[in-house]
């Protein structure tokens, strides 16, 4: 299965950039107190899309050899994402308060942004790695 790693990586990377940026639209309609995110048809493609994200994450950990996660880059980001959904329901709907939705989404965000530093750095300290002296 290794020959379709480009392909399943590339799924992956789209998948990635179209879960987050319809999480930013839909947060920042929900921060404009618009109906249209919370309608089933948005969420109905959010769910799609995070299992097509989540589809091609399991399948690029079973192909690809164990020692590449060996530094904990893959726990760090796993453990982030636990995080990242937490912070995007209270943004999305479980938030009492406008402000307390805007302070999960902005945290969400930021939350999403480390976890892409660290997939893309494959290291767990994500962005930070380059400004870590050797």
């Amino acid at each position: 299965m290794i020959e379709f790693y480009p392909q399943i990586r590339s799924v992956h990377i789209l998948a990635v950039c179209l879960s987050g940026g319809l999480f930013a639209l839909r947060g920042l309609g929900i921060l404009a107190r618009m109906r249209w995110p919370q309608a089933a048809p948005v969420r109905y493609l959010s769910y799609s899309i995070d299992t097509v994200l989540l589809t091609a994450a399991l399948m690029l950990v079973t192909i690809l050899p164990g020692a590449l996660f060996a530094n904990g880059w893959l726990t760090a980001k796993l453990a982030l994402l636990v995080v990242y959904v937490v912070l995007g329901l209270y943004a999305l709907r479980r938030g009492r308060t406008p402000a307390a939705r805007a302070v999960c989404y902005v945290a969400a965000l930021l939350v999403f942004a480390t976890i892409f530093g660290i997939a893309r750095y494959h290291h767990p300290l994500g962005w930070l790695l380059p400004y870590v002296p050797t």
